[in-house]
């Protein structure tokens, strides 16, 4: 699923006496096809943090600058604007990358442990049917896609 067609839930959450039905792990390995960061019009919610490390990584030291350049604001949270076509503002159509990958937001950090993909088996299957690198490659473990998950609530 796309980070920017991902709907903000907290789905998934377990009680303290049930494991989660990923407690074996989960396999994911970027395919660096860039489809996370395009397609239908969604968010790539950012905070203060995240905002002044991209500004920083493409020189921009006035903060209020590189907000009305590059952020919108949806309610009282901020998210990275998008080209016409979806496209997130730092993705780079010709590499199919990110622009700014060394300081992107926890968002596409973490993907694609999100509560919503990780909701239940059908929610990751599907992702896994949308992206080429989930279900595939690297296992990672309960640890690793818990201290993931935690870090955004998507």
């Amino acid at each position: 699923m796309s980070a920017k067609k991902s709907p903000a839930n907290s789905g998934g959450e377990n009680s303290s006496d049930e494991e989660p039905w990923y407690k074996d792990g989960l396999k994911f390995t970027c395919s660096g096809c860039g489809d996370c960061c395009t397609g239908a019009p969604g968010w790539v919610w950012v905070n203060k943090q995240e905002i002044e490390d991209i500004a920083a990584v493409i020189g921009e030291s006035d903060i209020e600058e590189f907000e009305r350049l590059y952020v919108r604001k949806i309610g009282i949270r901020k998210s990275l604007i998008e080209f016409p076509n979806g496209d997130c503002v730092f993705f780079d159509e010709q590499t199919r990358g990110c622009n700014v990958y060394e300081a992107r937001p926890r968002q596409c950090r973490t993907w694609p442990f999100w509560d919503s993909n990780l909701k239940s088996e059908a929610t990751w299957k599907q992702t896994c049917e949308e992206c080429p690198g989930s279900g595939t490659g690297k296992l990672h473990d309960l640890v690793q896609i818990e201290d993931q998950r935690s870090k955004i609530k998507i």
